[in-house]
């Protein structure tokens, strides 16, 4: 039976300038499909969730990062195992694999290579990320579609 990785330590609510970036960019990246809205049954109460994200494709694999540390979706579709994803107007239901180690690593590498090439320091949204340094500190899924 499969271990699951332990709580390192519970997420934390987006800097300002990070929150404005998400609430003032959020529409367009949907709609050029840079961003997706995830389902997610809720682990309580079975209450469908919706939360939306950023995949990013490693190797031609869709994954799912926890950009903020153990967030609430990612602890419900830990639970749950399963999802649905919604991007450019098709939604796709998934299993989702938790990932760790050299997989997370390049999950997190792809997803910070796709911020560009603005220095650490100047970026909010790489600063943002550096609040939690450690890669156990960031969730990663697997998106395994269901035919």
């Amino acid at each position: 039976m499969e271990q699951r990785p332990q709580v390192v330590s519970a997420a934390l609510s987006p800097t300002r300038a990070v929150a404005l970036i998400r609430r003032v960019a959020r529409p367009i990246w949907l709609w050029v499909g840079i961003a997706a809205v995830l389902k997610v049954p809720g682990r309580r109460t079975g209450t469908p969730l919706q939360v939306t994200l950023s995949p990013v494709e490693v190797d031609g694999t869709w994954y799912l990062l926890s950009f903020g540390g153990v967030t609430d979706w990612a602890r419900n579709l830990r639970a749950a195992g399963r999802g649905e994803l919604r991007r450019k107007g098709r939604t796709q239901a998934f299993i989702a694999i938790e990932v760790d180690g050299n997989e997370r690593d390049r999950v997190i590498a792809a997803y910070l290579a796709r911020l560009g090439p603005i220095k650490r320091e100047l970026d909010p949204i790489k600063r943002d990320f550096d609040r939690r340094p450690g890669a156990a500190d960031h969730p990663a899924f697997r998106v395994e579609p269901i035919r």
